[in-house]
């Protein structure tokens, strides 16, 4: 071997001077951020059609998503809010958080007014976490195979992992 094979160039990473800030406020920037954002796990995005999630009601998750702050306190926009966001109607809505309901995936809770004229559904998402979370070991059995594979491209030739 040659010296320059031998030898190999050291790249040193620029430091941030961001110290302190997420990534994601790294991305979008402190106006952005500073409007807040929802947590969207990578799962639910992945597996979205093995989840039997359309276009239409992935958007409606998301758009919950974006209301519930706290776990405790469960969203409850209502569905001309959500309509409005989506630029959809109020129907269509109604149709994708049914079929979402029966998919076991959303719950509604109906809520009245302290007159008992019906206000805006609670959506529970219970359903949601729980098929996400059933996910998980299938997706971290598939990211310890990729690092494996990885790992067994970047093997040197000749030497098979063994010490």
């Amino acid at each position: 071997m040659s010296d320059q094979e031998k030898t190999a160039e050291v790249v040193k990473f620029p430091k941030s001077s961001e110290k302190g800030k997420s990534s994601t406020e790294k991305i979008w920037g402190k106006p952005v951020y500073s409007h807040g954002y929802a947590g969207i796990p990578s799962i639910l995005i992945q597996a979205q059609r093995r989840l039997g999630i359309n276009p239409t009601q992935m958007n409606i998750i998301v758009q919950l998503l974006d209301y519930w702050f706290e776990p405790s306190r469960r969203p409850f926009p209502s569905k001309k809010e959500l309509a409005e966001r989506m630029a959809v109607t109020p129907k269509t809505i109604q149709n994708n958080v049914r079929a979402l309901e029966q998919a076991g995936l959303i719950k509604r809770e109906i809520r009245r007014t302290a007159a008992g004229d019906f206000n805006s559904n609670i959506y529970h998402l219970d359903g949601l976490v729980e098929r996400v979370q059933k996910l998980e070991p299938e997706f971290a059995a598939d990211k310890k195979r990729r690092k494996a594979a990885k790992a067994a491209l970047e093997t040197p030739k000749g030497k098979l992992g063994k010490a």
